[in-house]
């Protein structure tokens, strides 16, 4: 394929993932159909399909791109602090903070799981946020800022914690206040992982 044509197909793959994630944010997986995405995209049903295989497919590429914008949130925030307990708390609530924003709630926590399966849905963001979530407890066990018996499993325990919380504030009437409430517990459960400081 000319390089210009294959730049071409990747900007119309772009295209209709981008219409497609505005739609799903809005209206739910079950209820936009790909005719409506080739609509809005302004391009044929065709060429949807030339892209993506079926409804699904493109629900899992739409999904896909919304775990990694999380995961750069999480990127974004932990790196603006210079230490590294700092990092992983700015980063524990950015999680939280850009999962539940009006684009990432219905894809990512409403409808991702029955849509995708619960193994593909942990899969993606283990890939992505996860992923960043296990290195710095990692990091910060093999600097003696944490006291864990393992770091990979504290990685998973806190992961589920998270997203079991990012759920409950998805779901809530103010979802502000659901996170106002949710934070402080959160922070109490990752400070508890640190070491009891010696007595003098």
């Amino acid at each position: 394929m000319p390089r210009a044509t294959k730049e071409q197909s990747e900007i119309t793959a772009q295209r209709i993932r981008e219409v497609a994630t505005e739609l799903f944010a809005e209206y739910g997986y079950a209820s936009v159909g790909l005719e409506v995405v080739a609509a809005n995209a302004e391009v044929t049903r065709g060429a949807v399909y030339h892209h993506y295989r079926n409804k699904q497919t493109l629900f899992e590429a739409v999904a896909a791109a919304a775990q990694q914008q999380v995961a750069n949130a999480v990127t974004t925030a932990a790196e603006a602090t210079a230490d590294p307990w700092d990092g992983l708390v700015a980063g524990c609530r950015a999680f939280l903070t850009a999962s539940v924003t009006d684009t990432h709630r219905r894809i990512l926590l409403l409808d991702a799981p029955a849509v995708m399966g619960w193994s593909t849905w942990r899969s993606q963001d283990a890939a992505a946020s996860g992923h960043h979530l296990a290195e710095a407890v990692a990091d910060l066990a093999a600097a003696g800022h944490l006291e864990v018996t393992s770091p990979e499993a504290t990685a998973a325990l806190l992961s589920g914690a998270m997203n079991e919380a990012a759920l409950r504030i998805a779901e809530a009437t103010d979802r502000e206040a659901a996170l106002a409430e949710t934070w402080p517990d959160l922070l109490r459960l990752l400070n508890g992982l640190r070491p009891t400081p010696s007595p003098a």
